[in-house]
């Protein structure tokens, strides 16, 4: 049960409605996270338009959704994991191997997914003050500055998703039931 209510299009605050009207039509469903953030329509603009200038970015569908897989995994968000690796699956065309190894925080067995997947939980760890090494590993991959930025942008919108889920708890659509995922708890 959600910690926040996850709204409707009928119950939002008037200026989350047509934002809501959108992702429904956009996707077949009303998915959890977007009825979450419409309790702060500024929170739902925010997390809309970052989407569509994070898909503008010289990364691919692939890349984006790696950075997405690995950024909610690391956060814990099984909401997130279970929808990117949703659209990683329907959508991006990658196989299960590879969202396998991106939900695990393991080696990818893509070269370039794996350099993007490395260099996304450097960023995250370290606050985006990553190790030469780390920077200088995911150029050899064959990405530019631009890029690493970019995948600083996609972590930012990660962040906002990934935190208001832990934050709100929602349930998982049924739509996303096959792809769900839960946090490995670290042995004491």
């Amino acid at each position: 049960m959600s910690r926040l209510p996850l709204r409707s299009i009928e119950d939002a605050p008037e200026a989350a409605r047509p934002r809501l009207e959108a992702a429904q039509k956009n996707n077949g469903f009303l998915p959890n996270l977007v009825r979450l953030l419409a309790n702060a329509p500024a929170a739902l603009e925010a997390y809309q338009t970052v989407s569509a200038i994070n898909a503008g970015t010289s990364l691919t569908l692939a890349e984006r959704e790696a950075v997405q897989i690995a950024a909610a995994a690391t956060h814990g968000c099984g909401f997130c994991v279970a929808g990117h690796s949703a659209i990683a699956d329907r959508k991006a065309g990658l196989d299960g191997a590879v969202i396998g190894a991106l939900r695990d925080g393991a080696t990818v067995p893509d070269a370039r997914l794996d350099a993007v997947a490395r260099f996304t939980r450097a960023v995250i760890a370290s606050r985006g003050a990553v190790p030469d090494a780390d920077l200088t590993a995911f150029k050899a991959a064959g990405f530019d500055n631009g890029a690493a930025l970019e995948v600083v942008l996609g972590v930012s919108l990660a962040t906002l998703c990934n935190f208001a889920n832990n934050l709100g708890q929602p349930a998982l659509n049924p739509e996303l039931s096959a792809y769900e995922w839960r946090p490995v708890v670290p042995a004491q």
